[in-house]
């Protein structure tokens, strides 16, 4: 009898060792990820978020990321307690909540995009034609600020321009769309491109030198009447064909639509010869968050999917050269011809926001 039991015994805990073999390799097997990390982006970052394939990678790293979208300049305003970072569109709001919550070891920036106008062909011959743009091709050039500005400062309309007037669809007054720069960077550091370029090269440093271009920036944004908080929406509205012929943008929303092969229809990407890049930098408010920034930054996968949804990485040019070969009549992959503008402190790019809105 107790040979029975002994056997009977000994093929259930065989058996018991089976089963917790399989099921830690069907464990080992499967990724799962234990930490739920939140946070507040960008509204242009919110594809590459959503994206199944960066959601698969943070997975795989052990990360489930949350997030909601906010204007950059906008976030300091919101009640971030319950957030492990923060992921404006560019260095100057970061510092902003850098200093505000005293974040230990400081931002993070895994990369960026330079801005760029999208304009639609017709615009931009006729801006070629008179002098405000260099044209590279049919679908790329340099809108040289200095021409546009001047035109800007003079309230030129577009039947003013030789040959507009072939063009039923450009009438009114001569502008940019951009976003609202006292919330949105992309509107922020417009002002601070416009600014350097009219004040002779000179970054503004004092309230004398926000004055000296106010009256000019001013009329760059009161004559868009109301503004968007973000780029996106703006951005959406010239590709489905309605708003203005030039649109204010980031280069990685152009280059996400290339990418992905979507129809860009008679789409122009102009490189301001005098821009400014966009510096997407993360500001870690927990361990969590920082340890994501670094993820960003380093993991190979997440940086690949970066790429594809148009982001240069920080100190890897070959692998956004790499991926955009293909599209090199809309991106200027080395960004010849385009001087970078530098980016006043955050007081003064607040005031001039403030000047320019009022």
């Amino acid at each position: 009898m107790r040979r029975i039991v002994g056997i009977v015994l000994a093929v259930l805990l065989i058996g018991g060792v089976a089963a917790a073999v399989v099921a830690g390799r069907e464990s080992q097997g499967t990724s799962t990820a234990t930490k739920t990390v939140r946070g507040v982006i960008g509204s242009e970052k919110a594809e590459f978020f959503a994206d199944p394939g960066v959601v698969k990678a943070l997975a795989a790293k052990g990360f489930t990321v949350k997030t909601e979208t906010s204007g950059s300049w906008a976030m300091d305003q919101l009640t971030l307690q319950d957030d492990d970072f923060a992921f404006p569109s560019s260095k100057a709001p970061a510092d902003a909540l850098d200093k505000k919550y005293g974040v230990q070891g400081g931002p993070i920036r895994p990369f960026y995009s330079p801005l760029v106008v999208v304009a639609h062909r017709a615009a931009a011959q006729v801006l070629a034609a008179n002098g405000l743009v260099t044209l590279d091709g049919p679908s790329r050039g340099t809108l040289r600020m200095g021409p546009y500005l001047e035109a800007a400062g003079r309230n030129r309309t577009w039947q003013q321009l030789k040959g507009a007037s072939a063009h039923t669809e450009l009438t009114g007054t001569l502008f940019i769309t951009s976003t609202d720069p006292q919330t949105s960077n992309s509107g922020a550091l417009y002002l601070a491109a416009a600014s350097y370029v009219a004040d002779g090269g000179k970054v503004a440093t004092d309230e004398a030198a926000v004055g000296r271009t106010a009256p000019l920036l001013k009329k760059l944004i009161s004559v868009q009447g109301a503004q968007q908080t973000s780029s996106d929406a703006p951005f959406r509205d010239f590709v489905s064909g309605v708003g203005n012929p030039l649109v204010l943008v980031y280069e990685s929303q152009v280059a996400s639509l290339l990418l992905q092969h979507q129809d860009t229809g008679d789409l122009v990407v102009l490189y301001p010869d005098t821009t400014v890049n966009s510096d997407h930098t993360l500001v870690p408010l927990t361990d969590n968050g920082r340890a994501l920034g670094e993820l960003l930054s380093t993991d190979k996968t997440l940086r690949e999917l970066a790429v594809r949804h148009g982001f240069r990485p920080q100190g890897a040019a070959a692998e956004f050269d790499a991926a955009t070969t293909p599209d090199a009549a809309f991106i200027n992959r080395t960004l010849a011809g385009v001087r970078q503008a530098p980016v006043p402190t955050n007081s003064i790019l607040h005031a001039m926001a403030v000047r320019a809105g009022s």
